[in-house]
């Protein structure tokens, strides 16, 4: 009855100290990915007089998009951290004094690291397509609001997907513009150019659209077979941005949901390069939550090996295994591309190389034995040596 209740003390002492800095964990990588955008949601509020409510609603649409990197990245802090803390204060020694060995102590870690795979993988079918969807919509609907903190003199504007605009001047008071050229690509198999002396922009009452009323100017249209054809126009009225009229393959591949990605990408009508990357989305939706039971293996020997370096060395740990896992991912998507792997089995190489290294850090940790450790210390030693 003692070494059965001793085991689950442990194990729900392990989780909570995992647990604890997950969370933590989490806030921090979020928070730091978000900064970034942070600064351009911010000047709409500064500048244009966008509502600090709809940013706020932006912000919420865009965590999911960094969750899901999110939570492997914290998750592998966590255990390194917990697991170099109970190593520093020696409770690892004690442990394995009261007759408990390494691979005893991981049953908690596993159901934590599954706990966080779950956790991604909702993330990753759910609140990514949910969240850039609605985040997209909903950027239109303040587009249209807010028409006077969009468009700018001199520069191309592309904020509306699929539609690039142009203007020499734009009065925002009248709402007029001179010298405009917009290329609307919403229909792939047939782009067309658009060349107009003067413009009026407005929103459309009941619909996430600005509607465009265009004077004197012409319109270049490109077809299939090299077609080409050119209109003379004195008026022409155009609505961009409609929610309704969206195509699906207008959509980012990270839009879609599960079963989009599985019609597109087994679409023969569809391009084989736009089928591939769909391919590879579908893919990365279940290879990147994995990473959080890989990492669970490969930090539980590391941290118990990084004990002198504290929490500085940990993070540093963490930081230079992530950058290696994410730079071998950008690596192995580039094989399909080349027709070198299937998208299959390609984007699952990383997952399985750091699994492999973990199973042999931790038989070696659970052995006694040392880890190799020249290249940790100069990694660590080169993150003390950074101002």
């Amino acid at each position: 009855m003692y070494y059965p209740a001793v085991k689950r003390i442990l194990s729900f002492y392990i989780i909570r100290e995992i647990s604890t800095l997950f969370l933590l964990g989490i806030v921090l990588f979020t928070m730091v990915l978000l900064m970034g955008r942070l600064i351009n949601l911010t000047e709409l509020v500064v500048t244009h007089g966008v509502p600090f409510t709809d940013v706020c609603k932006m912000i919420m649409y865009l965590i999911p998009s960094f969750l899901i990197y999110t939570i492997p990245m914290a998750f592998l802090l966590a255990v390194l951290l917990a697991f170099g803390r109970l190593s520093a204060d020696n409770e690892i020694v004690v442990i394995k004094a009261s007759g408990i060995s390494l691979f005893q102590m991981m049953p908690p870690v596993i159901i934590s690291a599954l706990v966080a795979v779950f956790l991604a993988f909702g993330v990753s079918t759910i609140g990514v397509p949910w969240g850039n969807s609605a985040f997209r919509d909903f950027s239109l609907q303040v587009l249209t609001k807010n028409i006077s903190a969009t468009i700018r003199e001199k520069i191309f504007w592309d904020d509306i997907p699929g539609v690039v605009m142009y203007t020499d001047h734009y009065d925002e008071k009248s709402k007029q513009m001179k010298g405009v050229v917009i290329h609307d690509g919403r229909n792939q198999s047939r782009p067309m150019t658009i060349f107009a002396r003067n413009g009026v922009i407005s929103g459309t009452s009941g619909s996430n659209a600005m509607q465009l009323s265009l004077q004197d100017g012409s319109i270049h249209m490109a077809g299939e077979a090299d077609l080409y054809r050119l209109v003379h126009f004195g008026e022409y009225s155009m609505t961009v941005g409609d929610k309704e009229s969206s195509a699906p393959l207008s959509r980012n591949e990270s839009d879609l949901w599960l079963p989009d990605l599985i019609k597109f990408m087994d679409d023969p009508a569809i391009p084989a390069n736009v089928r591939l990357r769909h391919r590879i989305e579908f893919h990365s939706r279940f290879t990147f939550p994995c990473a959080s039971f890989v990492f669970a293996i490969l930090a539980v020997p590391l941290g118990i090996q990084n004990r002198r370096a504290g929490k500085s060395g940990g993070f540093a740990l963490s930081i230079v295994i992530i950058l290696s896992y994410y730079i071998m991912m950008s690596v192995v998507k580039t094989l399909p591309e080349k027709g070198l792997l299937p998208s299959s089995i390609a984007l699952w190489i990383p997952n399985l190389v750091f699994f492999g290294i973990g199973l042999y850090f931790l038989r070696l940790a659970s052995l006694e034995k040392s880890l190799p450790r020249m290249q940790l210390k100069m990694v660590l030693d080169l993150f003390r040596r950074s101002p």
